[in-house]
């Protein structure tokens, strides 16, 4: 009697961290709900942006990468993004793919602007700002800035 009591309070502790996990994924991917809308930028290069990075507004994440793929007739990279809709974004806004450190991962900072008008959905923000590579500023520093 004493070992199913142990094994229904296992099982039902192994069931309540699983029910965490899932509440845990469902918030942090956005698939359980909340309206979001689509911004669209284009990169010269989107080196350490993949699906799912984040978007951020002064530090917070206001949504993530939905979409990124080859534009052919430019050769940048077109990145489109699902922002969270009570976030609006002004259409002077600049867009930047940043590193949270040396080591860290990329995230792309949208640094606002000040016009009084705001980007439509699945519209382009046009002031970007592509990923520094790490190798290529150590290169220019060992060799003098060639």
């Amino acid at each position: 009697m004493n070992e199913k009591r142990s094994e229904i309070l296992v099982g039902a502790a192994v069931l309540a961290v699983a029910v965490g996990f899932l509440i845990f994924l469902l918030q942090s991917t956005s698939v359980g709900g909340g309206d979001r809308y689509a911004l669209t930028a284009s990169f010269r290069s989107a080196e350490g942006v993949t699906v799912g990075t984040d978007v951020r507004l002064a530090g917070v994440k206001i949504g993530s990468v939905a979409s990124i793929s080859l534009d052919p007739q430019t050769y940048r990279a077109k990145t489109e993004m699902s922002i969270n809709s009570d976030i609006q974004v002004p259409d002077d806004s600049a867009i930047i793919v940043a590193s949270e450190g040396l080591l860290g991962g990329s995230y792309i900072e949208i640094q606002p602007g000040g016009s009084p008008f705001y980007v439509e959905q699945g519209g382009e923000i046009e002031d970007t700002q592509s990923a520094v590579s790490l190798v290529s500023l150590l290169l220019k520093f060992v060799t003098g800035g060639e």
